[in-house]
């Protein structure tokens, strides 16, 4: 399953992330904000249009704008309630 997968409200970690599938400044940018291995998330809102872009992701007390695309490359495990 990958972020782009995640429905709103489910909370999740991510196990692995295809740095390859993102250009270096993009996979960069969601580094620094703490999107990596480990990093507990959940969804916020996606988009109503179209592809539902841009997904907004809450990371700690952050929501963060993100394309379904980048979130592709994200593996995660779904947390159970």
């Amino acid at each position: 399953m990958t972020l782009d997968d995640l429905q709103r409200g489910q909370s999740a970690t991510i196990t692995a992330v295809d740095w390859s599938m993102l250009a270096p400044d993009e996979a960069k940018r969601l580094r620094a904000l703490g999107l990596d291995e480990g990093a507990e998330v959940s969804l916020a809102h996606a988009g109503v249009f179209g592809g539902r872009d841009p997904l907004a992701i809450v990371i700690g007390r952050m929501t963060v704008a993100m394309r379904r695309n980048h979130a592709r490359a994200m593996a995660i495990r779904v947390e159970q309630a």
